[in-house]
């Protein structure tokens, strides 16, 4: 599924989905990425508190990819309504 964020709230609530989807406690996925719970927590209500480094391997535990695009190109396929 493509998801579109353009803000780091939006982050922070897709990375809590995504955890939980991919079957994962906070604490579970603080220990793979090496970080403490309580970070995992802060990650998930305030992304801006994340480094590239922690973004990536929360992307990568979680099952997702990180791509950029340029915003002024069309998207190739329809994005798809999220509800967060």
């Amino acid at each position: 599924m493509l998801h579109l964020i353009a803000t780091s709230d939006q982050t922070a609530q897709l990375l809590a989905a995504s955890r939980r989807q991919a079957g994962l406690t906070q604490a579970e996925a603080a220990a793979r990425i090496g970080v403490s719970q309580s970070r995992i927590s802060a990650f998930e209500t305030d992304a801006g508190a994340l480094t590239l480094t922690q973004l990536l391997a929360l992307c990568g535990i979680y099952g997702l990819q990180l791509q950029l695009r340029d915003k002024n190109q069309p998207v190739r396929e329809p994005a798809p309504i999220v509800e967060w």
